[in-house]
């Protein structure tokens, strides 16, 4: 869960040691946008974590944060921030705030963010928490993300950290032209990674990019 009680931020030798060598896995793994790795390497991810749990804070694995949800493996992370592709300074909307990490990851990389989260206590703590770190995104919102944000649309790049039954007709239509809807399709058990681009004319391109496992996508356009 992600910490409570605010306990000090602190972010020693050791968290900066172990933060390199899950830069250096996760290159194994393929992550190529030196960018990215960037960004992974500068975000403390142990003070999203409960002290208890900090140990597991640079395994790249996901972990469980309350209210059923997780904080994303960090190669998962890396990889939809890697498909989005985008310069800094793109105005880029996520659909599950979650922890706030991958939010501060994405503020990391210089995009202008916009963030929602379903659940009303993560929602509160993550704006807390990113607040602390001087990674706050440009607006947070709590709310029915797989509805987007109509008034804050158009977006550059839609990023989506939850698993949907189909692409959310309401996040192609808030995509702005070349604009990149990254976002996890499939079951309850397993989602197939997609990237919807927004071609000249309206039209949209689809790109599939394997398997992986999220937690549901709530919501109308959801999994309810």
């Amino acid at each position: 869960m992600i910490n409570p009680d605010f306990a000090p931020l602190d972010d020693t030798y050791r968290h900066r040691g172990l933060r390199r060598q899950l830069v250096l896995e996760l290159g194994r793994k393929g992550i190529a946008d030196a960018r990215v790795l960037e960004a992974i390497g500068a975000v403390p991810r142990h003070v999203f974590f409960e002290t208890a749990f900090i140990n597991h804070a640079y395994e790249d694995k996901a972990f469980p944060i309350g209210a059923g949800q997780t904080i994303s493996q960090p190669y998962t992370v890396a990889r939809q921030t890697e498909l989005l592709g985008l310069p800094a300074g793109a105005k880029v909307l996520e659909i599950g705030t979650g922890s706030g990490y991958q939010c501060a990851v994405l503020v990391q990389m210089g995009y202008k963010v916009f963030t929602i989260e379903y659940q009303p206590e993560l929602a509160r703590r993550s704006k807390r928490l990113l607040q602390r770190l001087g990674l706050s995104p440009a607006d947070a919102l709590q709310g029915d993300g797989s509805q987007g944000w109509p008034t804050r649309a158009p977006f550059d790049g839609i990023l989506v950290t939850a698993g949907a039954p189909g692409v959310p007709e309401a996040l192609r239509s808030q995509l702005a032209p070349g604009g990149k809807l990254i976002i996890p399709v499939g079951d309850l058990q397993k989602q197939e990674m997609l990237r919807v681009t927004r071609q000249p004319g309206g039209t949209f391109a689809e790109e599939r990019f394997g398997g992986f496992r999220f937690v549901p996508l709530k919501g109308t356009q959801g999994w309810g």
